[in-house]
């Protein structure tokens, strides 16, 4: 079991410093578009979630939150539902914020669910926690708005412009699918057995660490960029 717990430590320790660097805009990707046509989007959209750790981990919190397949499927469908809106449509209207503060506010949501997932509004704050359904698509509301700032990094261009975000964010979309795949068989195949609520607890606090560091990180790179 130490070593199961060794391995967990290991991985969300690892995956903080990637997703610090999860949402660099490449010239790699920035020639996929230019060459590649609308499928060129999907592909750099799925491929942006698939790296979005900030994202996972914030989902990872929500299906450990959550008992059954359907609660899985409508979870997620509202975390879709609220990101499309904000990416597809931020993007198109060309409203932008600081991708440095936006981040930030991602971390918090992923230090959120995982001071929520320990019970931390009971707990500490002596408060129920709020509705998660409607956090789940608030935070997806503000999910999306980061989507559609780095997005608006690159060089799009006028010509099918709408079509070319809808691809984005379809690629997005099937980019959540396939990591949440992992993510949900790890953590379902772990419920029900003796060492699970060990394994909850321990990763619900890294959630809360990687949250913090992903915080402190996007907050330095603001104050370092003006």
């Amino acid at each position: 079991m130490k070593s199961r717990f060794n391995f967990i430590t290991a991985l969300l320790l690892f995956l903080v410093p990637v997703g610090l660097m999860a949402h660099g805009v490449s010239s790699a990707d920035q020639a996929t578009l230019d060459n590649g046509g609308l499928l060129s989007y999907i592909y750099v959209g799925a491929k942006h979630m698939v790296t979005g750790y900030d994202h996972l981990l914030f989902l990872a919190g929500v299906i450990f939150y959550l008992a059954g397949f359907k609660d899985i499927v409508r979870f997620i469908t509202v975390f879709t539902l609220g990101h499309s809106i904000t990416l597809i449509g931020a993007t198109y209207l060309g409203i932008k914020a600081d991708e440095h503060l936006i981040d930030a506010v991602i971390a918090l949501s992923v230090l959120y669910k995982g001071f929520e997932n320990l019970g931390g509004f009971e707990k500490k704050l002596k408060i129920k926690s709020p509705n998660l359904l409607f956090m789940v698509f608030l935070f997806g509301l503000i999910h999306g708005f980061g989507l559609s700032t780095r997005l608006q990094s690159f060089e799009v261009g006028k010509e099918a412009f709408l079509a070319k975000i809808v691809c984005f964010n379809i690629g997005v979309e099937l980019g959540q699918v396939l990591a949440l795949i992992p993510i949900v068989f790890l953590i379902t195949q772990w419920q029900g057995k003796r060492s699970y609520d060990s394994f909850y607890k321990a990763a619900n606090f890294y959630l809360i660490i990687a949250g913090v560091a992903l915080f402190i990180y996007q907050i330095y790179g603001y104050i370092n960029g003006h």
